[in-house]
Formats: C-alpha cells, structure tokens, sequence
C-alpha cells in the first residue's frame, strides 16, 4: 500500500510538497500498521489482517489530514474499504474532506 501511494504521488501531476510531506508522516505509521496487521494476521487468518490493516491505513491517513475521525468520515470508512486500495488511495490523497463525504454519500 505504501508502494501504492508513492506510486500515486509520482503520477499525479498535481504533486506539491505538502503531499511529499503527508507520505513522509504516513511512511512509519503505515509500516507500524502493517506490522500489527501482520501479527494479528497470524492469529486470525492473513486475509483479516490485511483488512485490519488497510483499515488502519485509511483510518490514519483521515486522522493525519482532518485532525480526528467525525461521524461523517466514520461513515465513509466502509465505503473506502470496499474500494481496492489502488483505487481508495488517491481519493484520500487528492479529495478535500467535504468532497469525500460527498463521493460516497
């Protein structure tokens, strides 16, 4: 997933610095998550871990660009989730706060 979102930054044209900053900030707790996720896989099954841990990616990476998970972004989680993360990725890195909730609602 990380690879993903270095892969997305590169592509994107639109590429600033603050976004350069984000996956900086994101790099260890992805790393972090990932490392959970694994040891939980190992107790529940890998495919609930890599659940479990992309569950954690997203739900970080709403807490590192709006400051807290709200009702409204609890909302939208699930939805993200059934995305692939190819696909949830760039909406998270790209989409203002009101333009994701309005995306799944």
């Amino acid at each position: 997933m990380l690879y993903n979102l270095q892969q997305n930054l590169q592509v994107t044209q639109n590429q600033d610095e603050e976004d350069r900053e984000l996956l900086m900030r994101l790099a260890p707790l992805y790393q972090q998550d990932r490392e959970q996720a694994i040891q939980e896989g190992e107790q529940r099954g890998l495919e609930t871990g890599i659940q479990q841990g992309e569950r954690l990616v997203v739900e970080n990476l709403l807490k590192v660009r709006f400051g807290e998970i709200d009702n409204e972004l609890q909302a939208i989680i699930e939805p993200l989730l059934a995305l692939s993360p190819e696909e949830f990725t760039p909406l998270l890195l790209q989409l203002s706060r009101e333009e994701l909730i309005n995306w799944f609602c």
